[in-house]
């Protein structure tokens, strides 16, 4: 209870304050790229349920909803808005409504699509869907350089399946263990910072 009231009261203001930056956003993906100002994905959440994550369009219309899953390096159906969006983290900006919905949290294990949240071991699946996926996470912190890393591998998909994505998972698995109301805060201070730094 303490964490959903966290996530309203702060979820809301950083809404409240960021509005007009995001307006000034939507305009210049309407004048960027033609097509809607929010992308929308199937994703699972807390205790497997799915919603439709929001997110800022960053890809192309005509490739964003039939590609591939995975955004690897300096991938072409990007567009021009969509990679300086992309590179300090703008794009995720609408997750607060998410927040607000009840559907995800300031802090917690980034949400997959389906197709990989069909792959975790049963192990750790439970666990990693015992709390409402976040925004950021100490996980996606470290994991950065993730669509980089990609790039560099022979096979995209296989280096995300055999060694990214068991990693996040096991990053995921101790935070749901270990989480507290100090440590999200501490996440949150830490994003932040990455953030102006990018």
């Amino acid at each position: 209870m303490a964490k959903r009231l966290f996530d309203l009261l702060f979820g809301g203001l950083a809404l409240l304050l960021l509005a007009p930056a995001g307006l000034a956003v939507a305009l210049w993906i309407k004048l960027d790229s033609r097509g809607p100002v929010f992308f929308r994905q199937e994703r699972v959440g807390r205790h497997g349920r799915t919603f439709r994550i929001h997110k800022f369009r960053t890809m192309a219309l005509s490739t964003a909803a039939g590609g591939p899953l995975l955004t690897v390096g300096d991938d072409p159906r990007i567009t021009r808005a969509g990679r300086w969006l992309r590179r300090h983290r703008v794009d995720e900006l609408p997750q607060l409504i998410d927040v607000l919905k009840g559907d995800m949290s300031l802090v917690g294990p980034r949400p997959e699509v389906p197709k990989y949240v069909a792959l975790y071991p049963e192990a750790l699946r439970a666990r990693v869907l015992s709390v409402r996926p976040g925004i950021t996470d100490p996980v996606s912190l470290e994991h950065r350089d993730e669509g980089e890393r990609l790039a560099r591998a022979a096979d995209p998909e296989q280096e995300y399946v055999q060694v990214i994505l068991p990693a996040k998972l096991r990053g995921a698995a101790a935070y749901a263990e270990r989480a507290t109301l100090w440590t999200d805060l501490c996440v949150l201070v830490r994003s932040v910072r990455v953030l102006l730094a990018a």
